[in-house]
């Protein structure tokens, strides 16, 4: 099995050149476990950031036990999960894959462009 063009399960959301955005949809078609990328290339490296919804476990334990969770730890413990069959799995790596290739690759060309320009 490899990667699809168009990928299932992937939707590219924005293209900057030096930073894509993908989305990542949950086969439960809930909204709220889509996984939100961003694939950026800075001035010093490519940086993967992975935006979820979390989920807290709100219902096992008292409104007051998590307050004062809150209050003595600074946080409260929170969950994300996506649900993914094989395909949209290979498809993810794969985009992520390609992705960086991409973005690393259009830094390269507009630091050499800027050099000459210097």
């Amino acid at each position: 099995m490899n990667g699809q063009v168009p990928a299932e399960g992937i939707m590219k959301t924005g293209d900057w050149g030096d930073s894509k955005v993908y989305r990542i949809a949950c086969n439960c078609h809930d909204e709220s476990h889509n996984h939100n990328i961003w694939i950026e290339a800075d001035d010093h490296d490519i940086v993967v950031n992975i935006y979820t919804t979390g989920k807290t476990n709100w219902w096992s334990k008292t409104r007051w036990h998590h307050i004062w969770t809150l209050l003595t730890k600074g946080y409260i413990d929170t969950e994300s999960s996506v649900h993914l069959n094989k395909q949209q799995a290979l498809n993810y790596a794969e985009t992520l894959t390609t992705a960086i290739a991409d973005v690393e690759q259009f830094r390269k060309e507009y630091d050499a462009k800027r050099q000459s320009n210097s």
